[in-house]
C-alpha cells in the first residue's frame, strides 16, 4: 500500500519578482495535478471548461470555467487536465508579506486583509466577478511587471469588495493549525483520491491512520467537520458529476464508475448533494453548454 503524501511545492518568484505569474494554455500545460500545499496565496482563473476541484475537505465540480482564491498552506490538487476543454488557466502565486510584513495591515488594505482571511478556507468566485476579474487576469500576460504588481492589487480589492463568492470549506478546515497532523489527513485524503471507486472501510482508514475506527472517526470529523463516509460520497458524487457531463455513459454506468454500488442510493445522494437527480442535472448542464 503506497502512502502518498501531500507535495510541499517550493515557489521562488523569478530574480526581480515578488510574485509568481504563469499563463497555461494548449501550447504549455499545467502539469501540476498531484496533491500539494505552499506558502503561498494562489489566484486560479480558468477561461470555460469544466473539471474537478479537491480544496481541503471540499470537492466539488465547477461549469464554465473557475475563479479561485486559495489561502496559505491549504492543500489543493490541480484544476485543469487534458480533458478540461478550458481555453487557458492563469496562475498568481504571492506570499502574504510580499509587499512587506505591514503592508496588508495599512488602512486601505482592511477589505484585502479580510478577503485574505476568508481564502484560508479557499474562495469561488461566480457570476459577473468571474467574468470581470478573470478578464483582468488574462490581460496580465501584456502588462510590465509593475503593471501586474497595481493590478493584482486592483484584483485583489475589487475581490474583496465583490459578494458573488461561496467559501469552499465555510465550517472550517483545521490542517493549517495542525501542522503535525499534516502527514496523516494528507494520506487519508490520498487514499481516497486513488480509491475512491473502490470499497473503502473505516476499518482500513483507521489502520493506515495508525488510530482504532472511533479514535479516526473522531479525528477526521475534528479536522474536515465532515465524516469520513460522507467525505468519500462527496468525492464520488463530484466524479459523477464530472462523468455525467464528460462522457456519453448511461446513469446506471455512471453510478458504478463512481464508486456506488446500488443505484437507488446513489440516485438519492445525488439529489441531495445536487437538488436534482443525474439525468435532471445531464440535461440541464446540456442546456447550459449549447
Amino acid at each position: 500500500m503506497i502512502k502518498q503524501k501531500p507535495a510541499f511545492e517550493a515557489i521562488e518568484p523569478d530574480f526581480g519578482h515578488s510574485f509568481t505569474y504563469q499563463k497555461f494554455d494548449e501550447n504549455l500545460s499545467n502539469k501540476n495535478f498531484i496533491w500539494h500545499y505552499h506558502p503561498e496565496i494562489e489566484l486560479v482563473y480558468v477561461n470555460g471548461g469544466s473539471g474537478k476541484r479537491q480544496i481541503g475537505s471540499h470537492v466539488s465540480y465547477y461549469t464554465d470555467g473557475d475563479l479561485i482564491l486559495i489561502g496559505s498552506n491549504l492543500p489543493h490538487c490541480g484544476f485543469t487536465d487534458k480533458l478540461t476543454g478550458n481555453t487557458s488557466e492563469t496562475v498568481v502565486q504571492m506570499k502574504m508579506d510580499f509587499l512587506g510584513t505591514d503592508f496588508f495591515g495599512i488602512p486601505e488594505m482592511k477589505k484585502i486583509q479580510k478577503l485574505l482571511e476568508i481564502a484560508k478556507g479557499g474562495i469561488a468566485f461566480n457570476g459577473n466577478t468571474k467574468r470581470k476579474i478573470g478578464e483582468k487576469m488574462e490581460i496580465l500576460e501584456y502588462q510590465t511587471d509593475f503593471q501586474r504588481l497595481l493590478s493584482i492589487l486592483n484584483i485583489l480589492n475589487e475581490l474583496g469588495n465583490s459578494q458573488e463568492f461561496k467559501v469552499l470549506n465555510a465550517a472550517g478546515f483545521s490542517m493549517e493549525t495542525e501542522v503535525k497532523d499534516n502527514d496523516r489527513i494528507n494520506i487519508i485524503f490520498n487514499y481516497v483520491k486513488t480509491n475512491f471507486k473502490e470499497e473503502i472501510s473505516l476499518e482500513q482508514m483507521a489502520d493506515l491512520a495508525s488510530m482504532t475506527v472511533p479514535s479516526f472517526c473522531r479525528y477526521f470529523k475534528k479536522v474536515t467537520n465532515k465524516t469520513f463516509t460522507q467525505f468519500v460520497n462527496e468525492y464520488r458524487l463530484v466524479h459523477a458529476s464530472k462523468l455525467l457531463a464528460e462522457k456519453p455513459m448511461s446513469i446506471t454506468e455512471v453510478c458504478f464508475e463512481s464508486g456506488f454500488n446500488n443505484f437507488s442510493h446513489f440516485n438519492k445522494l445525488f439529489k441531495n448533494f445536487t437538488g436534482q437527480n443525474p439525468s435532471e442535472y445531464r440535461n440541464q448542464l446540456k442546456a447550459v453548454l449549447q
